[in-house]
C-alpha cells in the first residue's frame, strides 16, 4: 500500500463533468486508497476510495454507524446522538431490532407484487406528460412523481400530502441550509408523521406498512415515527434522483441508449451499470471508530470519523476497466451504491423495479425522447447530499 499522506486534506467536492467524481477524489484514490482526511470542524480522519477497501469497511462491523461518532465531511457539523427509531445510526443490538421488523416488509417477493402498480402510475406519469406536450420538466412530471406515489402507497402517507414532505425533505437535504432551518424541517416532518402514527395506532388502523409497524405495541409513538421517517425520505429521494439522472445519463450517451433500445443489453444490465457508474450518495458512507484498530495497515483511533466513498469505489480501474465509461455490457456487476453487509438498502429491490420499470416505460412511450435545453444548461442537485438534476426539460 502506498504510504499514507502526513497531512490530511479536504474531501474534494468540485467536479469538472456533471456525471463524473471529482479528479482530485480519483487522483487521492490512486495515490493512496486509505487516506488522511481533514474535517470541516478541524477534526482529522479517514477517506476511503479503493472498491476492496471500501466493501470491506462496510462489511466490518469495527466500523460503527453510531450518530454520535459521525462527522460530516462536508460542512461544519456536532455529532449528536440518533433519536429512537433512526435505525441506520445504530449498530448491533439495536440495529438488528429494527431490521427484523423491517425486512418481511421489503421481500422479494412483495415487492415483485408491487411491479403491476408501478407500471400503473409510471403509465400515467406519462400519460400526463404526452397530454400537456412538449417541453416538460422531466423531474417533478416523472422523475419525482413515480417513486413519490409508491411510497406513499406502500407506507400509508397521503399523497396529497407529498409537497409537506417533499419541500422539508429538500430543506434537510441542501448542505447549504442554516442549521435551525434543517432541524425545523426534521420537526415539522415528524410531527406530521407521529400525528399518523398515533391515528394508525388509534382510532384508523390499516393494513399498509406503517399500520404494521404502529401495532407494533413493543414501539414507542416516536421510534415508528422515525422509522417512517427514513422510508419515506429514502424511498422518493435516492430513486427519484437515480429516474433523473439516469435519463441525463442516457440521453448523453445516445449509444447506451440505442444498445438499451436494441435490446442487446437488458434493462436489468442498465440500472446495475447505472447505479454504478453515478453513485448519487456521493459523499459517503459515513462510519466511525469506536476503538483503536489497524486496518489496511493503517492506524485508526477511537473517535475519529472514516468517510467511505462509494462514489469513488464504483469507478475504481482496478476493479472495473474502463471506470469512467458507461457500459450496459458490463452490468455493474457488485457497485456499491446500495451499500454492503448490515446496513445495505433495506428498499434496493423496490428502488431497481421502480427503475427497471421507469426508465423502460419513459423510453418505450417515447421514442424520439431529448434534452429540451442544451447539455450544459441541465440544472444539478450541486448542493445536495443526494446528487441528482434539478430540472431537466425533455421533448419528443
Amino acid at each position: 500500500m502506498t504510504e499514507v499522506p502526513a497531512v490530511a486534506r479536504p474531501l474534494p467536492t468540485t467536479r469538472s463533468t456533471p456525471l463524473d467524481p471529482p479528479p482530485e477524489l480519483l487522483e487521492r484514490q490512486r495515490e493512496c486508497p486509505v487516506d488522511r482526511l481533514l474535517y470541516p470542524d478541524g477534526s482529522e480522519g479517514w477517506l476511503i476510495t479503493g472498491y476492496d477497501q471500501v466493501r470491506a469497511a462496510l462489511a466490518d462491523l469495527r466500523f460503527s454507524s453510531q450518530k454520535d461518532l459521525l462527522r460530516s465531511p462536508i460542512q461544519p457539523q456536532e455529532p449528536t446522538p440518533a433519536k429512537p427509531g433512526f435505525f441506520v445510526y445504530t449498530d448491533p443490538p439495536e440495529h438488528t431490532k429494527y431490521r427484523r421488523l423491517l425486512t418481511g416488509l421489503f421481500t422479494l417477493r412483495r415487492m415483485n407484487q408491487l411491479a403491476e402498480r408501478v407500471r400503473e402510475i409510471a403509465a400515467d406519469a406519462l400519460d400526463a406528460m404526452e397530454a400537456a406536450g412538449p417541453p416538460v420538466d422531466l423531474v417533478p412530471a416523472f422523475a419525482l412523481a413515480v417513486p413519490s406515489l409508491v411510497i406513499c402507497e406502500l407506507l400509508g402517507v397521503p399523497y396529497q400530502d407529498r409537497d409537506v414532505f417533499q419541500h422539508n425533505s429538500t430543506v434537510i437535504q441542501d448542505i447549504n441550509t442554516p442549521i435551525e432551518q434543517a432541524y425545523a424541517a426534521l420537526e415539522a416532518m415528524q410531527q406530521y408523521l407521529s400525528g399518523l402514527v398515533e391515528r394508525r395506532r388509534g382510532p384508523e388502523p390499516s393494513d399498509d406498512m406503517l399500520g404494521g409497524l404502529a401495532a407494533h405495541e413493543e414501539l414507542t409513538v416516536e421510534e415508528v415515527t422515525n422509522v417512517c421517517f427514513l422510508l419515506l425520505a429514502a424511498g422518493h429521494e435516492t430513486t427519484a434522483n437515480m429516474l433523473s439522472l439516469g435519463t441525463y445519463a442516457l440521453l448523453t450517451n445516445p449509444d447506451q441508449l440505442a444498445m438499451l433500445r436494441s435490446g442487446e443489453t437488458t434493462m436489468e444490465s442498465a440500472v446495475e451499470e447505472l447505479m454504478r457508474y453515478l453513485t448519487v450518495n456521493h459523499y459517503g458512507p459515513i462510519r466511525g471508530v469506536q476503538e483503536d484498530f489497524e486496518f489496511e495497515g493503517c492506524p485508526m483511533k477511537a473517535g475519529e470519523t472514516v468517510t467511505l466513498s462509494a462514489f469513488a469505489a464504483n469507478r475504481d480501474p482496478k476493479h472495473y476497466a474502463d471506470p469512467d465509461r458507461l457500459d450496459f455490457a458490463r452490468g455493474g456487476r457488485g457497485q456499491l451504491s446500495f451499500g454492503h453487509g448490515i446496513h445495505q438498502c433495506i428498499g434496493q429491490q423496490l428502488a431497481r423495479i421502480e427503475m427497471r420499470i421507469g426508465f423502460e416505460a419513459l423510453i418505450n412511450r417515447f421514442p424520439g425522447l431529448r434534452l429540451a435545453v442544451p447539455q450544459e444548461e441541465v440544472r444539478m442537485r450541486d448542493s445536495m447530499l443526494i446528487y441528482g438534476v434539478s430540472s431537466m426539460p425533455v421533448a419528443w
